[in-house]
């Protein structure tokens, strides 16, 4: 079923790797390391190891914690339990006075929310994947969209991510927008057409999305492209076009609270210039922004 899945392709970052990888916090002094994209990220160059807390979108569920493991191999840094969520509520735990490190969000409207509100460091900001949106169906299924307003005259429910919370589903909502199911340009700001509304159901997570379709009770349902990967019995019906959404971004920045700014600004960098990472992220579905 992978071999369904479309990407825009791997996009290199040659440019930014030979700019320097070392990393703050690390000391000055040489090491017998990795070279390359993997210099700097070394266990004999960083200092004490420290616990860092990753709030992340949860689209990133799988890939997240390899990327972590390579990276707690290279250095010694450790990481608290991650905690994987719908973006918004990754915020409002931040709001409430969770205590974290980093926050990575699948949207630059979660992460936007997150730095008016004073909860992540803007200068630390970073984009760092990109991704598809795509209509599923259950694995073997004969349900057939050859474009998003297919959805309408299918025999079933259509699954979308709750707008409030999910920013895939204000992507959906964005390309129903664009056929006319849908009255609000930004996803989370209209409703639904007459003749469509009964046919949503709304999901709480993308997760869940996933799975009212893996299990039939939807007949169909919007998710990212990188879902197919993590997900059981659903498989990819469409693409849809990069026109009929905001790109699909997910930053990152260093919590404005964090204990351990220095290292938590070095995980951002090694997600993003490390070669062993980046394949990760590649395997996963990510594709890393230019």
């Amino acid at each position: 079923m992978f071999d369904t899945v479309s990407r825009r392709g791997f996009v290199s970052l040659s440019a930014v790797a030979a700019a320097g990888l070392g990393l703050a916090g690390c000391s000055g002094s040489k090491t017998s390391g990795p070279t390359g994209s993997d210099a700097g990220f070394s266990k004999a160059s960083s200092k004490k190891a420290v616990d860092l807390q990753v709030f992340a979108a949860n689209s990133l569920e799988k890939a997240l914690p390899e990327a972590q493991k390579l990276y707690t191999d290279q250095t010694g840094t450790t990481f608290a339990d991650t905690q994987f969520k719908a973006s918004g509520d990754l915020v409002e735990q931040m709001r409430a006075g969770a205590a974290v490190d980093v926050l990575i969000t699948a949207s630059k409207g979660t992460m936007d929310d997150a730095e008016t509100a004073e909860l992540v460091d803007a200068d630390t900001r970073e984009d760092m994947f990109v991704n598809d949106l795509v209509i599923i169906r259950a694995e073997g299924s004969d349900t057939r969209v050859e474009a998003i307003a297919d959805v309408a005259n299918l025999d079933g429910k259509i699954a979308i991510g709750d707008a409030k919370t999910v920013p895939a589903g204000k992507y959906a909502n964005q390309a129903l927008a664009s056929v006319g199911l849908y009255t609000g340009t930004e996803g989370d700001d209209g409703e639904y057409a007459p003749d469509f509304a009964d046919k949503v159901a709304l999901a709480d997570k993308v997760g869940t999305a996933a799975s009212y379709v893996s299990t039939g009770d939807c007949v169909a349902g919007f998710v990212y492209s990188s879902d197919i990967f993590r997900y059981d019995g659903i498989e990819e019906a469409f693409v849809c076009p990069e026109d009929s959404h905001k790109p699909i971004v997910y930053p990152g920045a260093v919590a404005d609270s964090s204990e351990h700014a220095d290292e938590a600004k070095a995980f951002i960098d090694f997600c993003l210039t490390n070669k062993k990472a980046q394949k990760i992220w590649a395997k996963y579905g990510f594709e890393l922004t230019a």
